[in-house]
């Protein structure tokens, strides 16, 4: 009798394991359809739908044009953007930080990447308040960690609590990864609930990844909080992740940076020295005049968000079955579709919101991202990083069909 075998050929487990994200999949369809000639309208991409702020262009000229930059340079970094980073943090965050507590890395998402590799051993669990970013959870399993999702919804703004989490803790728990402003949903979390918060991670002894990359992007009376700056003790068990991509819409430049306690630093460094070495030395001079220049491009861009946030979920509240809370952060809608399952559309029932998602994009030509990619079924994540128009245009659209 014949043993099967597994093919030679075959990738590895690990790597078959991984999914698409979502997010840049239908951002990639709706960019396809559009260049076939269909007049596509696409609240997928989380980038600014602004060009990078002139100043830091100018400074990637001049920085191609230097020798310095044409070779290797340390794999943490240019020393002039690790200091500007911890300069900057301290500025934004009142969090003070050494440079040599700073890595830069090639985007925030690898940042993420390297902040649980380093911290994370087989089996180790990490709590995941869900609505969450594509990325966190593959990102864990990439590092042998095992995400324990802690579900939010919209009677709670998307919030987890102390009693959620700490009933999601168990002895394997090593870990909390926390955004405000999060991605996808919006939600802020009041300096009173980022206290807390890190003042139970202290006393569990658990790491806590902050993703601090929406930190300018807050509306009406919201405000970003730090962490580690309003829990001083946690700072020795914090890492936060960053980066210039959301900020000085610098989504394709891929800066990226760690800030963490130096043995978690080294790690991270020592890793990418084996990986990716140096971030491209151009892009980094570019961010040295990001970090380091004044905010008023920030605030010209925050302005454009909160107008659209404002139409947008003026405009979803008015379509019947959608049910859409305020975001106060970050530019992305988080609307319930729950009532609307269920109902036939064009001769179509759909029974989840991947399939409503689908048709929508076939009927209507609009793409939205569906739920079940940020691990909560039942929702939209739409993101009102594009212009006045065609957000309008597309949510119109969205109920007329659905009207």
């Amino acid at each position: 009798m014949r043993t099967a075998t597994r093919s030679p050929r075959g990738i590895s487990a690990r790597i078959a394991g991984i999914t698409e994200s979502a997010t840049l999949a239908v951002d990639a369809k709706a960019r396809a359809l559009k260049e076939a000639g269909r007049p596509v309208i696409g609240f997928g991409a989380g980038q600014p739908d602004f060009p990078t702020p002139q100043p830091i262009v100018e400074a990637a000229v001049e920085a191609c044009r230097n020798p310095r930059y044409h070779g290797y340079t340390a794999p943490a970094g240019l020393p002039e953007l690790r200091e500007a980073v911890a300069a900057k943090t301290k500025r934004d965050s009142d969090y003070s930080v050494e440079p040599s507590q700073v890595l830069i890395t090639n985007g925030g998402k690898h940042a993420v990447f390297a902040a649980f590799t380093v911290l994370l051993d087989p089996g180790d669990e990490v709590l995941l308040p869900a609505p969450y970013w594509t990325t966190y959870p593959e990102a864990i399993r990439l590092a042998d960690g095992r995400a324990v999702e802690v579900h939010t919804d919209e009677s709670t703004g998307y919030r987890a609590t102390i009693e959620q989490l700490e009933a999601a803790r168990t002895e394997r728990t090593k870990a909390l990864l926390f955004c405000s402003p999060s991605n996808p949903t919006g939600a802020v979390y009041s300096p009173d609930e980022v206290a807390a918060i890190g003042r139970w991670a202290v006393e569990h002894g658990l790491w806590v990844v902050c993703d601090e990359i929406y930190e300018h992007l807050v509306y009406g009376d919201a405000t970003f909080s730090s962490m580690p700056a309003l829990v001083p003790e946690l700072a020795d068990g914090c890492v936060v992740v960053n980066g210039v991509a959301k900020t000085y819409a610098m989504t394709g430049w891929r800066v990226g940076w760690l800030v963490g306690p130096n043995n978690v630093v080294k790690g991270a460094t020592n890793l990418q020295s084996h990986t990716t070495s140096n971030v491209c030395n151009v892009a980094q001079a570019a961010a040295v005049a990001a970090v380091s220049g004044d905010l008023s491009a920030v605030a010209e861009m925050r302005a454009a968000f909160d107008r659209r946030r404002k139409t947008i979920v003026r405009m979803l509240a008015e379509v019947p079955g959608v049910v859409c809370p305020e975001p106060e952060g970050a530019f992305y809608a988080y609307p319930s579709v729950k009532q609307v399952l269920g109902r036939t559309i064009r001769g179509r029932t759909p029974q989840t919101s991947l399939e409503l998602a689908e048709l929508i994009l076939e009927e209507v030509e609009v793409a939205v991202v569906p739920g079940e990619a940020f691990g909560a079924g039942g929702y939209f994540r739409m993101s009102y990083a594009l212009g006045d128009d065609d957000l309008a245009e597309g949510v119109t659209r969205i109920a007329e069909l659905l009207g």
